[in-house]
């Protein structure tokens, strides 16, 4: 939440970040993605054998990621880190020369998320199609969560502009967390599809011959 010059870290505090209907919408769309995410170890993950204990505990990471972006949606904890940059800059003198620095520090994060993203494919690479899907889901929502932490003013007009009434970043945001929805969903369903394949399935009964007449 932006606030005057007397804010707990230059011009932040805390507060709640977007107040409107929409940012309280995107709030939820997050707490319902990380609940479907925790939902599908619950119904599809019961039994963990151990081909499924990495993504068990991947569907599990997702989720609290989630969870916590969703509550960070409204404390907006990216504009304190960015008052800490832009107070850092200004005692050291290089202010003026922020935009490199900028440059330097998004390119970091890029990099840094383009391992990230091989690493989750090359993990998730053995996993259903439907846990890809939501993998997906998820780089596209950090790419977007970049976007909006390197507060660059290009980046900044580009993702504030209406596309039919709608703004890009509500575009980017919502739409991903649809994404993320979607695998989950698709993969909590996927064991009853199958019949279930944990310990409780029941093995098919085997028919034994009719005794011979005599």
């Amino acid at each position: 939440m932006r606030g005057g010059s007397d804010g707990w870290i230059g011009h932040w505090s805390p507060g709640i970040g977007d107040p409107t209907p929409m940012g309280w919408l995107t709030v939820c769309f997050y707490l319902l993605a990380a609940w479907l995410c925790y939902r599908v170890t619950v119904v599809a993950l019961r039994a963990p054998a151990s081909q499924e204990r990495a993504e068990q505990w991947l569907w599990y990471a997702l989720g609290g990621g989630l969870l916590l972006l969703g509550i960070n949606k409204q404390l907006d904890l990216q504009s304190a880190m960015t008052e800490v940059g832009r107070l850092v800059a200004t005692h050291q003198g290089w202010y003026e020369s922020r935009r490199a620095f900028q440059a330097w520090f998004i390119a970091l994060i890029g990099a840094l998320a383009l391992v990230a993203g091989v690493m989750l494919a090359l993990m998730t690479r053995k996993m259903p199609a439907s846990t890809r899907i939501t993998a997906t889901g998820c780089l596209l929502l950090l790419a977007f969560v970049i976007i909006r932490a390197a507060s660059f003013h290009h980046a900044d007009v580009l993702i504030s502009h209406a596309a039919a009434g709608l703004k890009v970043n509500w575009i980017l945001e919502i739409g991903s967390l649809l994404i993320i929805g979607a695998g989950a969903i698709r993969r909590a369903r996927s064991r009853h599809h199958a019949g279930g394949s944990g310990p409780n399935r029941l093995a098919p009964q085997k028919t034994l011959p009719d005794p011979p007449v005599t």
